[in-house]
């Protein structure tokens, strides 16, 4: 999956169990039978899977006619709150293709060449440092506090990586102190990054343009956790639609 975008994901995470997730491509033609009846008068198929609550992102990728080139990013937005996979699913498939400030908004012309994928986030845990996960496992979400709050002097960082995070003694952070930003865990394996340039690419993406140095990345709170994923194309939606439509009137 191409990168993320997290920035209406909210605090307050909820302890899920640790259970593998199945993610189905049902769950990514909900997704797209939900944007194509935004943009044309399609009929509204009702959901053929469980109401379960699930922290999610939906993801819209663009299909190059070209033989080999890889799909590229149309949108991508999600939460880490817990959401219903009916509403949740049909809720994010157009805040992701309409309000991600990356792009402009996805057109009705565009539909035939899409591919949505759905993520569903799972076993969210607190690591004990920034390097605390395993790179292809999991995804990362980081908080960290202005640096200035750091006791820490920003002039003299220490050079050598640490496992051990100094966040018990930091300041207290305010929310106009704070910074967060999150990768899914297939973010950074794709990239080809090792953890430290992860985690300072994750501060870059979380809006700090300072100085990346050990105790910034000390300070950090991560939370890690895992997710299950499916993609599907509009031509697999196209033809899922035809038989579910067939099977309604019969």
């Amino acid at each position: 999956m191409s990168l993320d975008h997290s920035e209406p994901a909210t605090g307050g995470i909820e302890e899920l169990d640790n259970h593998i997730s199945v993610c189905r491509r049902e769950h990514c033609f909900h997704a797209f039978n939900a944007l194509e009846c935004a943009l044309s008068p399609a009929q509204s198929l009702p959901a053929v899977f469980s109401a379960d609550k699930y922290p999610l992102f939906v993801t819209w990728n663009t299909r190059s006619s070209r033989p080999g080139r890889a799909p590229q990013l149309r949108g991508c937005i999600g939460t880490f709150e817990p959401h219903p996979l009916h509403e949740g699913l049909a809720e994010y498939a157009l805040v992701s293709a309409f309000r991600d400030s990356r792009f402009r908004k996805i057109s009705k012309a565009e539909l035939p060449n899409l591919e949505c994928t759905v993520s569903l986030l799972t076993d969210f845990e607190d690591a004990a440092s920034y390097l605390d996960w395993t790179i292809g496992v999991h995804g990362i979400l980081i908080n960290f506090p202005h640096p200035a709050t750091l006791r820490s002097s920003l002039t003299s960082p220490s050079e050598t990586p640490s496992p051990f995070s100094s966040s018990p003694f930091l300041p207290s952070i305010t929310s106009k102190q704070a910074f967060s930003a999150t990768y899914l865990p297939d973010v950074i394996p794709d990239q080809g990054w090792d953890k430290i340039e992860a985690v300072d690419s994750a501060v870059r993406k979380a809006g700090w343009n300072g100085l990346i140095t050990e105790d910034l990345r000390r300070s950090i709170k991560l939370r890690r956790f895992q997710s299950s994923h499916c993609t599907v194309s509009w031509d697999d939606y196209a033809q899922w639609k035809s038989e579910r439509s067939e099977k309604i009137r019969n």
